[in-house]
């Protein structure tokens, strides 16, 4: 077991790190095109010096970008004793730094982990997912949680978040518009041109393995994959009944969560970056013996 646990890290690094290097990639070819269009052959190296500069933003303030899309807030040991005392014991099962905690307003039930690697983590848990799982739910949440932590995919997951926030963020300037102004189609619009450049880099750098890898990690993490599980059912069900509003910040994050925030319909779909969570549960079940 943990031989395949380091294993299951290994290729979580190997893999986010392949990616984020082709959407960083893709992203200064993309700024060096549009260089070459406004200012000719010269312009080529200002838009890579462009990419450059983002990108050494995005960096830094990645996990803020993902953290404010969600009106997430830290909360303190007070509010949420249970929540630290589970956190600390996993962190110490896997011999990972305490990570930050944070709690979205969010009535679904979903969580997600940002951070440039162990030390700076964030695990952000929704008032809806606190509200309906019990302690071993959670607990199996956490745990996925910190295995995304563990496996260092959370840079490239951060990091293609912060990617396309920036990209879509002339479709959320039009939010600030007068209202009834008749802008929305004008917002529609930008999406429909923004959103699918967002969505190459977020696939890009993002594979649905890494769910995978994540969940059979935590169920080696915290010894019990049926409660895991259980708590995938219940998020997906939540999902579908208080799906969240496609809007440019929020799409640019759906890929974090522990499954998929919006309907599958629409500009949402080029975002979609988690398996199916039948599959998840189907391949949980098995690790714990269950036969279908």
């Amino acid at each position: 077991m943990a031989v395949h646990g380091y294993a299951l890290r290994a290729a979580d690094r190997a893999s986010a790190v392949a990616g984020l290097t082709t959407a960083v990639v893709v992203l200064m070819a993309g700024f060096a095109l549009i260089g070459v269009g406004v200012a000719g052959a010269g312009g080529a190296g200002a838009g890579i010096a462009v990419a450059v500069v983002l990108t050494a933003v995005i960096y830094a303030c990645c996990d803020r970008l993902a953290l404010s899309a969600m009106l997430a807030r830290p909360v303190s040991e007070v509010e949420q004793p249970e929540l630290y005392r589970l956190v600390r014991e996993l962190s110490k099962a896997a011999r990972l730094p305490v990570p930050r905690l944070f709690v979205s307003p969010a009535g679904q039930p979903n969580s997600f982990t940002v951070g440039r690697g162990p030390r700076t983590a964030t695990v952000c848990c929704t008032e809806g997912l606190l509200r309906v799982l019990d302690e071993a739910e959670l607990r199996g949440v956490l745990g996925h949680e910190l295995a995304h932590v563990s496996g260092h995919d959370i840079l490239a997951s951060s990091m293609s978040a912060g990617l396309a926030t920036v990209i879509t963020f002339p479709a959320g300037l039009v939010r600030f518009a007068r209202p009834g102004s008749g802008l929305g189609v004008a917002q529609s619009l930008l999406m429909l041109v923004f959103g699918p450049i967002a969505a190459v880099l977020v696939r890009l750098a993002v594979s649905p393995e890494r769910e995978y890898r994540a969940d059979a990690t935590a169920a080696l993490l915290t010894g019990d994959p049926v409660a895991l599980s259980s708590a995938l059912r219940k998020a997906d069900a939540g999902s579908a009944e208080l799906p969240l509003a496609p809007e440019g910040r929020r799409l640019s994050v759906g890929h974090l969560m522990l499954v998929s925030p919006f309907r599958p319909e629409g500009v949402a779909r080029l975002f979609a970056a988690h398996p199916p969570a039948a599959e998840r549960v189907r391949r949980l079940e098995a690790l714990a013996g269950y036969r279908r």
